[in-house]
């Protein structure tokens, strides 16, 4: 045997589990109750640019970008924003978490035996994923994101 076939037999099956994940589709539905009991609907949001934000309470990196992804949402009025909290705490705790970390837009729990259908798993958090205002995947992020970035991808995405 070629001493790099070994190598190829052995990574095969990963390579073809990576390329095993369903694309998201060309305009992804979202559909979940707020921790407020809200019912949120991402279609609803149409001619807005909406950050579907993946995150968690034991996650630094996503606390840090809360605040800023808050204050983005309140002054741009064309953004609007839902938080997903990815885990399998009990609702009441993410509620207190919020109490003490307060952000301008909806938040809904997503745990991990029930994964929101349209939206890639997150390979990280947080992970984002910024809509374009027809509904369409403008861009997506795995780690934290600012203003910055924000303004990059929604400037790449008005030409």
């Amino acid at each position: 045997m070629n001493k790099y076939a070994w190598l190829a037999a052995l990574l095969l099956p990963f390579a073809l589990l990576a390329t095993a994940r369903a694309a998201m589709p060309a305009h992804p539905a979202l559909h979940v109750t707020t921790l407020d009991g809200k019912p949120y609907d991402l279609a609803a949001e149409r001619g807005h640019w909406v950050i579907v934000n993946f995150w968690a309470t034991w996650c630094v990196p996503c606390i840090k970008e809360m605040p800023e992804l808050s204050h983005y949402v309140a002054t741009h009025k064309e953004v609007r924003a839902i938080g997903l909290a990815y885990e399998d705490s009990e609702p009441a705790d993410i509620k207190a978490f919020l109490a003490k970390h307060p952000v301008a837009y909806p938040v809904a729990q997503v745990t991990l035996d029930k994964p929101v259908k349209d939206f890639d798993e997150p390979r990280g958090l947080p992970t984002t994923y910024l809509i374009a205002p027809d509904g369409t995947l403008a861009t997506h992020f795995i780690g934290p994101i600012d203003a910055a970035k924000l303004d990059a991808a929604i400037a790449k995405g008005k030409r």
